[in-house]
């Protein structure tokens, strides 16, 4: 079974120690704009954002790139490069939804997740749990257990409300 990262934003700190790690063990030094993980920051709303590559069954990036340099990993179910092939064209950045491919100007190769080789250190080093390395199908349950308990609580404050009336 493929797994994926579940990110849930809303244990996330904003400490960014998973964008160093990712950086350390891929590029051999600590400077998250060389991270295949990014955090986006909603400052204001002290919100923090994991981002990372979703996989995506139907690949744009695979789609979009002119030498078939972007393909799937048969046996982890993950979108990888192969940087023999690959001409640096950034297609594959343009067209993510997710924003999640970019390039390191540094190595002057495109970059995203993956996965560590089925090792991820982000989920390892995150200590608050916001990112996990799970497999595809527990994400949809994971989230719908979510829902359910956010539902519960809503109907549980409707409910009370109402009695007071």
């Amino acid at each position: 079974m493929a797994k994926v990262l579940m990110i849930d934003y809303e244990k996330c700190t904003g400490c960014r120690l998973c964008e160093l790690v990712c950086s350390v063990k891929h590029e051999g030094v600590s400077n998250p704009t060389r991270s295949r993980i990014k955090i986006v920051k909603w400052e204001m709303e002290g919100r923090y954002v994991p981002m990372s590559c979703q996989q995506c069954e139907s690949a744009p990036c695979m789609v979009v790139c002119p030498v078939k340099a972007i393909s799937r990993d048969g046996g982890m179910g993950r979108v990888e490069i192969d940087y023999d092939v690959c001409i640096g064209c950034r297609m594959c950045i343009a067209i993510c939804p997710f924003g999640a491919m970019a390039f390191d100007t540094l190595a002057k190769k495109v970059i995203k997740c993956d996965f560590c080789d089925g090792d991820p250190l982000c989920v390892k080093f995150c200590e608050a749990e916001a990112i996990q390395y799970v497999d595809a199908s527990m994400v949809s349950a994971v989230k719908q257990v979510a829902a359910a308990e956010k539902f519960t609580g809503i109907m549980q404050k409707v409910a009370a409300a109402i009695a007071t009336v």
